[in-house]
């Protein structure tokens, strides 16, 4: 009962829709209008500039990294917990109840979370999208290539199965989210940063 409460507390905390929320309250814009639609930091940087996206960024990583820290930091739950309710915070920001069960597609906070359970992890996940995005010029191809790198991470550096697990759970997840993304780039119509 303690995982399940935890896990809807986390869940929660990653449906907060900070792309959505400061796009209306500091842009008048409501970013689902414009761009790819999406609540994301990328789509922020499209339609309401790098200040918003910023902001979006690092809100959507914060969510992602104070439940799992929080469990950890306390010992509120053992491992698999914590990897728990960082897998439940990445759901809340994709099928967020306030917008309809929709959302963003996990990057930002999936990585937030990594840096929470393993922070060098983090540093790969980081290091796997700017690598991915400065070879492409696609973001989701740096998204995606973190996020797999991520979880290959999360076993050499902890060599703990339930981080491994949130890893590997976390990576599957973030390619489905990016499924139209995928066919967009083998239909070579995905989207370019402008570096």
């Amino acid at each position: 009962m303690t995982l399940v409460l935890f896990a809807l507390a986390a869940f929660l905390v990653g449906s907060i829709p900070f792309g959505y929320l400061i796009g209306v309250a500091f842009f008048r814009t409501d970013i689902r209008k414009s761009g790819s639609g999406n609540i994301g930091a990328m789509n922020a940087m499209r339609t309401i500039g790098k200040g918003g996206a910023v902001a979006v960024l690092l809100l959507d990583a914060f969510k992602g990294f104070l439940p799992p820290f929080l469990v950890l930091y306390f010992h509120l739950l053992p491992p698999y917990g914590a990897a728990a309710v960082a897998l439940a915070a990445v759901i809340g920001h994709c099928l967020s109840p306030w917008l309809g069960w929709k959302g963003g597609k996990g990057v930002a906070t999936s990585f937030g979370a990594i840096f929470a359970l393993c922070p060098a992890a983090g540093f790969v996940a980081i290091g796997g999208w700017v690598l991915g995005t400065l070879l492409t010029r696609y973001s989701s191809v740096g998204s995606m290539l973190g996020s797999v790198l991520a979880a290959i991470a999360l076993w050499y550096f902890t060599r703990d199965p339930w981080f491994t697990a949130y890893g590997i759970c976390a990576a599957a997840f973030i390619l489905y989210t990016h499924r139209e993304n995928i066919a967009r780039l083998l239909a070579g119509r995905e989207n370019a940063i402008k570096l």
